[in-house]
């Protein structure tokens, strides 16, 4: 499979400094804001990647469900690859592809733990079918076979068909405290336009250009 020539341009806008909110937090949520308008499939999907005690990293797609002057929240199974690596080293990278609008942005930081009460007002709000599955999918587990899974889930199902399903004792959440995020926006030739936010010591952010 021949794929080397598959390519386009990006031409649908440009990025200049003084088009750009100081705050990155507010950039963010314009352009997350466009991502949607646009009808995006999935606008708050995010790349998160982590490392392994042994160096290793390992990626995987979930949903940005929160955004605020602290950072970027998202929740999960405490007992998943991802929370286990974020514990053990909470360094992460968030990425948002937003492949048809010619944007990505880039999120450096460090994960913690959200509190309880932010925890179950969350899982409270989902779907009553989502917060099944929370307690029937042990994440990253291995599991012999889908059919396993769905039995798993039957059984789920009938245990709490009557009433409100409580939030199980591994189900959590982790906020990203940001101090690095990169906003792309694809330019004509390959010359795109890149501006990196770093923050500095007393909390205030500066803006920088970067070569594509």
């Amino acid at each position: 499979m021949k794929i080397d020539a598959i390519r386009r341009s990006y031409t649908k806008d440009k990025l200049d400094l003084d088009k750009l909110n100081p705050d990155p937090i507010a950039q963010f949520e314009l352009w997350l804001k466009d991502a949607i308008a646009a009808e995006l499939p999935d606008p708050t999907a995010m790349c998160v990647a982590s490392v392994d005690t042994d160096g290793q990293p390992s990626q995987r797609l979930v949903l940005l469900k929160d955004v605020g002057v602290d950072g970027f929240t998202f929740y999960t199974n405490l007992g998943s690859r991802k929370a286990t690596e974020l514990t053990a080293n909470p360094k992460v990278c968030l990425h948002f592809p937003w492949h048809p609008l010619e944007r990505q942005v880039i999120v450096y930081g460090t994960a913690e733990r959200v509190s309880n009460m932010q925890v179950a007002k969350y899982f409270l709000s989902r779907p009553k079918e989502s917060q099944l599955a929370a307690w029937a999918s042990e994440q990253s587990r291995p599991v012999s076979t889908r059919q396993a899974l769905l039995q798993k889930f039957a059984e789920i199902k009938h245990k709490f068909e009557h009433g409100e399903v409580p939030l199980p004792s591994f189900w959590g959440g982790f906020l990203v405290r940001p101090h690095k995020i990169e906003f792309w926006q694809g330019g004509e030739h390959r010359l795109h336009d890149r501006f990196m936010y770093s923050q500095s010591a007393d909390g205030s952010w500066g803006i920088e250009r970067l070569c594509p």
